[in-house]
């Protein structure tokens, strides 16, 4: 994904908007959903894991969001 792209503000409305229906669909798969919920509540409930990483939390959320949409949209494009 280009730069330019990351930082649009219709990219991350669009992230936002599909995070839900998307985690609901019974299309995707669990271990879709999971690659996405394990690691972002991982990092938000044990930060000291990275300590030397110093990303904020709804950061690195964000990058798993935005990763999970294209991912899932890609694999399974009418979800």
């Amino acid at each position: 994904m280009k730069w330019r792209k990351m930082w649009s503000f219709r990219r991350w409305l669009h992230i936002f908007r599909r995070v839900p229906p998307l985690l609901a669909s019974s299309r995707i798969p669990l271990i879709d959903k999971l690659l996405l919920v394990i690691p972002a509540l991982m990092y938000w409930v044990l930060p000291d894991l990275l300590p030397l990483i110093p990303i904020d939390d709804m950061a690195v959320t964000a990058l798993l969001m935005n990763w999970f949409v294209t991912r899932a949209e890609r694999k399974h494009p009418l979800a």
